[in-house]
């Protein structure tokens, strides 16, 4: 008996697993009927999707380039939601990151690269987990619920932003020329992060997210720290009785998470931009909460969910120019992507409890 009980437990953790990997075929079967009812040839569409994505090294270094900004969000939300707390705030909290790296590159250009360069990164960091604990102190002291205040505090990102970058953090070139677009200065060299493969946007920025996934996972099931915001997650009544501060570690959980995003948006103007402008965050900060779930909101997990979706967003580009599709289905197909991952997470918690309730 004892083995027959120990077989289903694998049987249904293997299914579980397996669900995120199911839910993306469906999304793309119906995806397909979707093309047919426009007049494309769905195989011809999905290859050139497959193509632009990984078909050459620039469609894979690109994919790598997406990748980057949505592991380093996707590892700001593992550690949320293991907290127990549900973070949609990284839209925000990657523009403000990317604000602070781009304030302190500027302001203190003439510093050597070797202590501006880190700097920069932390500052971006610090600047988003300061954006991310607002909503976490929030929630800890007075009860706020978190998913409305960190959306809440995307639109005041956004607006902050376009105020700066029309205002005191706009090129002083755009002023002189009467242009006036709303974006920085470039940042000095010396901060630009390095190219991995020449003639390409890869840059170093995804070795440092590679690195980091690998240390929130030592952080999360291998620290007393981590344990304590685990366990809060799974049984914030349970973590209490065990004397663990729940709203402190929920706060801890929102903060950290705020700095991954804030983290990413640093990489992302350090790496990419060389400069902050308008969309910096291109939805990095929703995609990536999708990574983490189909990810299984695991730290590891996260790296071949991110390199994933990177892959979508770069050969929906693809496809769309391929098949003459319109932009708008390309969003639903990724819609459904995001639904189907999702529904498979909450069917996963259903089948969780019903066993527990049963036996």
């Amino acid at each position: 008996m004892a083995d027959r009980a120990g077989v289903k437990r694998v049987v249904n953790r293997t299914v579980e697993a397996l669900l995120p990997l199911l839910a993306v075929p469906v999304a793309f079967l119906i995806g397909a009927v979707m093309l047919a009812a426009l007049g494309a040839n769905p195989l011809e569409a999905y290859g050139a999707m497959l193509q632009g994505a990984f078909g050459d090294k620039s469609g894979i270094t690109q994919t790598l380039v997406k990748a980057t900004p949505l592991l380093l969000v996707g590892l700001g939300v593992c550690i949320a939601f293991r907290g127990g707390v549900i973070n949609i705030g990284g839209e925000g909290q990657i523009i403000i990151g990317a604000l602070g790296a781009t304030a302190l590159s500027i302001g203190f250009r003439d510093m050597p690269g070797w202590f501006l360069l880190p700097m920069s990164l932390i500052i971006g960091a610090l600047a988003g987990a300061v954006w991310g604990g607002i909503p976490g102190v929030l929630k800890a002291k007075l009860g706020v619920n978190e998913i409305l205040s960190t959306v809440m505090m995307n639109a005041i990102a956004v607006q902050f932003s376009n105020y700066l970058l029309r205002g005191p953090m706009i090129d002083p070139k755009e002023i002189e020329q009467g242009t006036r677009i709303a974006q920085s200065a470039l940042l000095p060299k010396s901060v630009w992060l390095t190219r991995l493969v020449p003639q390409t946007l890869l840059h170093s920025g995804a070795i440092l997210a590679l690195i980091l996934a690998v240390l929130v996972y030592i952080f999360l099931w291998r620290t007393t720290i981590g344990y304590r915001i685990r366990a809060v997650g799974l049984n914030r009544d349970a973590a209490r009785y065990a004397g663990i501060r729940v709203p402190f570690y929920q706060a801890l959980a929102l903060i950290l998470g705020g700095g991954f995003a804030g983290l990413a948006g640093a990489v992302e103007v350090m790496g990419v931009q060389h400069r902050m402008m308008e969309n910096l965050a291109s939805g990095y900060g929703f995609s990536g909460i999708v990574a983490a779930l189909f990810g299984s909101l695991h730290p590891l997990g996260s790296i071949p969910a991110s390199v994933l979706f990177g892959g979508l967003l770069v050969g929906a580009d693809k496809m769309q120019r391929a098949v003459q599709v319109p932009s708008s289905l390309i969003d639903a197909l990724l819609g459904l992507v995001v639904l189907f991952v999702v529904g498979s997470q909450i069917w996963s918690r259903w089948r969780a409890r019903r066993r527990e309730t049963h036996g």
